[in-house]
């Protein structure tokens, strides 16, 4: 079996996800869809570039993107540095036909995004977005009910994705804090939520967003006794109205007090519904619609499914189907959804076509709010 030779751009935390994800591959998938090993690790500085390249145990450490996108040794580039950094290194990677694993959001602007659409008919490598969250087993049977019609034609719709971590004004102005890094939370919570409610809810079609930046000046991640503007927002609240004529609504929000990683998702239909929250990633909620609710109820009601980590093979079940499902995991399953796409030479799924389309829609919540109305997606 062939080792595919691993390039990873960005060793911050989620850098290191991408790295847990293959250091780790082998104890959850027997086999594993590929053999690989990480080769080359890429960041800003000589100084981090070479503790990750120790920590990894990679081979060369570099300060430019290039040294991966162009070198004929590597065939898989992970893309996981700021946002607006992105484009460069994806277009290099696609002229080089690179496999590429890109977190989100796909880059910084939409104007970025359609350059790499540009591209696409140029290039024949494999490759995927980070969501993840589709990958929890929890929303995998969720997909699986939908395509079997349990929730029959979609009426309504709440998305919502809560964090904390903005609202205390001493938080410093890091580049998710700036507009002109790609910052703010359409990008970094609210892309999770288009690409979910999109991937079992269906295509959305029309936006109205509000948004608010709680604190326009914090303190410096360099110098916290100096204060700089953080331009790029704290929270969006959109309604949105689908292509099937339903409407639901989206927030995302980094001024949730007392929430830490909450992504919660709705979907009520004309046969049941489906409800997931990840602080509780262990079960999906179903409620079926045609179970009887007689004499005293009968057995209507949510049902808790208990989804765990139950993956299908060849994940081995490792740690345990019934041990509590961890973010984490999530990431592994979505690497190993990439590499069998490469491995079986078929598209993955979500492609940077689909980034491409949440890019849209992330401009379309911006412009919106800007211009305080609807916008046709």
């Amino acid at each position: 079996m062939k080792t595919y030779n691993v390039g990873i751009l960005g060793f911050g935390m989620i850098g290191k996800v991408h790295a847990y994800g293959h250091l780790n591959l082998p104890l959850f998938y027997d086999p594993p869809p590929l053999a690989t090993r990480i080769t080359h690790v890429v960041t800003s500085r000589p100084e981090t570039a070479e503790k990750a390249r120790q920590a990894v145990g990679a081979a060369v450490a570099a300060t430019d993107f290039r040294a991966v996108t162009e070198d004929p040794s590597v065939d898989i580039v992970h893309v996981c540095t700021p946002n607006h950094l992105h484009c460069e290194a994806v277009l290099s990677a696609m002229r080089h036909q690179k496999h590429i694993y890109c977190d989100k959001p796909l880059t910084g602007s939409l104007d970025q995004a359609r350059r790499i659409e540009a591209a696409l008919a140029d290039y024949r490598g494999t490759a995927q977005m980070t969501f993840q969250y589709r990958f929890y087993p929890a929303v995998l049977r969720a997909r699986q009910l939908v395509a079997a019609g349990a929730v029959g034609e979609v009426l309504g719709f709440r998305a919502a994705y809560l964090h904390g971590g903005s609202a205390d004004p001493r938080a410093p102005a890091r580049w998710k804090l700036s507009r002109a890094a790609g910052g703010g939370v359409i990008a970094d919570l609210a892309s999770h939520l288009f690409d979910l409610v999109e991937h079992l809810a269906g295509p959305i079609r029309a936006v109205l967003a509000e948004t608010h930046i709680a604190y326009p000046r914090r303190p410096s991640a360099d110098n916290p006794a100096r204060e700089v503007a953080a331009d790029a927002e704290d929270c969006v609240v959109l309604l949105a109205r689908l292509a099937c004529g339903a409407a639901g609504t989206i927030e995302a929000t980094k001024l949730a007090t007392g929430s830490e990683d909450e992504l919660r998702l709705e979907i009520h239909g004309t046969r049941g519904a489906l409800r997931f929250c990840g602080m509780d990633p262990h079960h999906l909620e179903f409620h079926d619609a045609a179970a009887p609710d007689r004499p005293c109820g009968g057995v209507r009601g949510w049902t808790r499914i208990d989804c765990g980590q139950r993956y299908p093979p060849p994940a081995t079940g490792f740690p345990s189907f019934k041990a509590p499902i961890g973010w984490l995991r999530s990431h592994v399953a979505c690497l190993a959804d990439f590499l069998t796409a490469i491995a079986q030479g078929r598209p993955a799924a979500p492609d940077l076509k689909q980034g491409l389309r949440v890019e849209q829609l992330m401009d379309a919540a911006c412009r919106s709010a800007a211009g305080r109305r609807w916008i046709e997606v």
